[in-house]
């Protein structure tokens, strides 16, 4: 639980890296960057889930690149359902998924 708890924390860090890293990614605060967060997940295991499904020939032949494409789309979703939580355009959420990758990588390596 308390693993849960902190990768709730830590990913809502990450998304906060994502807001300085990146422009016309804006969150308002960390409670904001909680809550997207949590709208992300459940997201993932939804639409995600079903958009990686539908997916999977292409992402195989382009190595990787349309699961950015897929994370992309979720984040973009998520800035339309929280307030405080805003993206340019889509575009910007594909920088922002990317940039967001690469944090969860470093986050893995200490971690």
């Amino acid at each position: 639980m308390i693993r849960l708890l902190a990768e709730w924390l830590l990913n809502a860090l990450a998304l906060l890296i994502v807001t300085y890293v990146v422009p016309g990614f804006d969150i308002e605060s960390f409670s904001t960057a909680l809550v997207a967060v949590l709208v992300i997940g459940l997201l993932n295991i939804t639409l995600g889930l079903f958009l990686r499904f539908i997916t999977w020939p292409l992402n195989w032949l382009t190595l990787g690149l349309v699961y950015l494409v897929v994370d992309a789309i979720i984040i973009y979703f998520a800035s339309k359902l929280v307030s405080g939580f805003r993206i340019k355009s889509f575009f910007t959420a594909f920088l922002g998924a990317l940039v967001l990758a690469v944090v969860h990588y470093l986050f893995g390596l200490l971690w």
